[in-house]
C-alpha cells in the first residue's frame, strides 16, 4: 500500500488541533475534522499515540460507521471502486475523554490523493460549555454511561446542529463537568477554553487563526450540581468568574457577537442560585456591551439530553438566531 502522510496538503483539517508535528497532528476537541479525496480500492486510517478514548464518525462516500482513535491501522471494509473517493473523519467524543495522534492514511500502490473543495461555510460559530454542550451522554439509553464514550456524538449536539443549521464552520471547547467556579473536574472554564488542550497542558491556543463570529457560551450546571452533591452552598464568585470569562472571550473576539445560554439540565432550568447569579452577570455584561446577548432554553432534562432533546435545543436556539438583526449578515 501507499503511504500518505499526514503532513500531506491533500488533508484538510478543521478544528483546534495539536499541529506541533505536522505528521502527527493531535486530534483533541470533539468536532475536530479531517477530509482527503483519493482514489483506489483500498483504504487504512493510521492512528499513533493515543490517551483515554476517541471515537470518530469515518464517512467514506457518505457511508458513516464509528471506529475507536487507537494506536495501529484501521482498514474500512467497504468494498471501494477504483474510481475517486472522499474519506472525512469527525470526532465523536470530547476533549478530556481522549485524544489521538493521526498519522494519515494508506492507499492502494501507486493511488493519488486530492484536497477536496474547501467547504463554504457562511461564518464561524464557537460553542463553550460543559457536558451539555460536548454531547455527552446523547446516544446513551436509559441511563447515562461513561466507561464507553462510543455513545457521546458530538455531531449530533446541540451546537453542532446549530451551527449545520446555519452552514456555518464548527468548534466547541467543551468539557464535562467543568464549571465556572467548582466542578467534577480539576480546570474551570477560565482555565480551558484557550488552551490546546483541556487539561494538563498550559500552551494556549493561536486565537488569531479562527476567529468566530458567533459565540455561544452555556455554563453553570456543575457549579450548582457539584456543590450541592456536596452539601456546600452555590459559588458565591460565580457572577464574577462568569463575567470575567465572557471579559476573555470579548478580548480575543473583539468583533464576535457573545450569546449567553442558560438551560438544557435541571440546574440551568430550575436552580434559583444558578439562576440569580447568571441573570446578575448577563445584566452587567449586557448592559457593557451591545454585543452581548442571552437566551434561555425552555426544553431541558434530568439526565443528559439525549439526540432528541439536542434536537429540540437546536430548534430553538437556530429560531431564535434568525430572528436577531444582528444575524442579518450571516442568514
Amino acid at each position: 500500500m501507499t503511504p500518505l502522510a499526514a503532513s500531506a496538503t491533500a488533508f484538510q483539517y478543521e478544528g483546534r488541533l495539536d499541529r506541533a508535528n505536522p505528521s502527527q497532528p493531535v486530534l483533541i476537541w470533539a468536532g475536530s475534522r479531517v477530509r482527503v479525496d483519493f482514489e483506489g480500492p483500498v483504504l487504512a486510517v493510521v492512528f499513533g499515540t493515543a490517551t483515554g478514548q476517541s471515537y470518530f464518525d469515518l464517512t467514506v462516500d457518505g457511508v458513516t460507521e464509528v471506529v475507536a482513535g487507537s494506536a495501529g491501522r484501521y482498514v474500512c471494509p467497504h468494498g471501494l471502486g477504483t474510481g475517486r473517493h472522499r474519506l472525512e473523519l469527525l470526532k465523536r467524543s470530547e476533549a478530556d475523554a481522549g485524544q489521538v495522534a493521526f498519522h494519515g492514511v494508506e492507499l492502494a500502490a501507486g493511488a493519488q490523493a486530492w484536497a477536496p473543495e474547501p467547504r463554504a461555510y457562511r461564518f464561524r460559530m464557537e460553542f463553550i460549555g460543559d457536558s451539555i454542550t460536548a454531547g455527552a451522554n446523547n446516544e446513551d439509553g436509559a441511563v447515562d454511561q461513561w466507561e464507553d464514550r462510543r455513545t457521546h456524538n458530538h455531531a449530533l449536539s446541540y451546537g453542532y446542529l446549530t451551527s449545520q443549521a446555519f452552514g456555518a464552520d464548527h468548534r466547541a471547547m467543551a468539557v464535562s463537568g467543568m464549571g465556572l467556579c467548582e466542578g467534577f473536574v480539576p480546570m474551570v472554564a477560565g482555565e480551558a477554553w484557550d488552551k490546546v488542550y483541556p487539561r494538563d497542558n498550559p500552551r494556549r491556543a493561536d486565537l488569531s487563526v479562527w476567529v468566530p463570529e458567533v459565540v455561544c457560551v452555556n455554563l453553570g450546571e456543575n457549579d450548582a450540581a457539584f456543590t450541592q452533591a456536596n452539601g456546600r452552598p452555590f459559588p458565591a464568585g460565580f457572577t464574577t468568574a462568569y463575567v470575567a470569562l465572557i471579559k476573555a472571550v470579548r478580548a480575543a473576539y473583539p468583533a464576535a457577537h457573545i450569546v449567553l445560554l442558560r438551560g438544557g439540565m435541571a440546574g440551568g432550568a430550575t436552580n434559583p442560585e444558578l439562576r440569580a447569579a447568571w441573570a446578575a452577570a448577563v445584566g452587567e455584561l449586557e448592559a457593557a456591551d451591545p454585543a452581548i446577548s442571552h437566551f434561555v432554553f425552555q426544553h431541558w432534562t434530568e439526565q443528559h439530553p439525549r439526540v432528541r432533546d439536542h434536537r429540540v435545543m437546536a430548534a430553538e436556539l437556530t429560531a431564535w438566531l434568525k430572528a436577531q438583526g444582528w444575524m442579518g449578515p450571516h442568514i
